[in-house]
């Protein structure tokens, strides 16, 4: 079984939101994104979705989504990003899901021998323009990945999907890098920068733990290979 991730997919979710408005560079981004990923995934691999699925609003919206998301080969699993807007109560969103896509949220994922957690993440404190508002979410968010990781079994590899970067510009630590090192978290895997953005995150080893940014766009909208188990 291989391990994929690619995040930001930025699914039209019956908005009228092209990305090309954003960057020529997501001319026809889900089609591309499609001929990659039945070139290199198959049936019994896994590709892990690190937020922004969709621009749909409401639940409703992102069902023709979620079945392209569906039909495209192996397990998906998620968690959501600051742009899903349409996921609302996690017991819908789970019931609304065609079988072959799962979500995290507050929990984790068992696959043979590997733990999928995570969750949304935010901005880290000490970053341009941090809040009181902002501190409360990342406190919250912090919180949540502690649960994720609290429930996995330790015989298991262990690799997280946060939406955000876990660590401000300056790549400082935060609250999110010290439960991924304490945990012994095996790879972290992110997206949410675009574009110029992509230069303030981190990829590489760090204090024990694999990064990978899997912005669609930063990895040309084919899914990264990450492992194999």
């Amino acid at each position: 079984m291989k391990i994929f991730a690619i995040g930001d997919l930025h699914l039209p979710g019956l908005q009228d939101k092209p990305m090309n408005i954003f960057d020529p560079a997501w001319e026809n981004h889900a089609r591309r994104m499609e001929d990659a990923w039945r070139e290199i995934v198959s049936a019994k691999d896994v590709v892990l979705l690190p937020g922004d699925f969709s621009w749909a609003m409401r639940l409703s919206e992102a069902r023709d989504d979620m079945r392209f998301l569906a039909a495209l080969p192996g397990t998906k699993v998620m968690v959501r990003g600051n742009h899903d807007y349409w996921w609302n109560s996690l017991s819908k969103v789970r019931a609304a899901l065609p079988p072959s896509i799962r979500v995290v949220q507050n929990d984790h994922i068992a696959m043979e021998n590997i733990a999928i957690g995570g969750t949304r993440g935010w901005v880290c404190p000490q970053s341009a323009a941090f809040t009181q508002e902002d501190e409360k979410i990342y406190l919250r968010e912090v919180n949540r990945l502690s649960l994720s990781l609290s429930c996995m079994p330790e015989t298991k590899v262990k690799l997280i999907m946060l939406h955000y970067p876990p660590f401000n510009e300056r790549r400082a630590p935060s609250g999110f890098t010290e439960l991924l090192e304490a945990h012994g978290v095996r790879i972290l895997l992110y997206g949410h920068l675009h574009g110029k953005s992509c230069k303030n995150g981190f990829e590489g080893l760090r204090n024990g733990v694999e990064y990978h940014l899997v912005s669609a766009d930063h990895i040309g909208f084919k899914p990264k290979f990450v492992l194999e188990v």
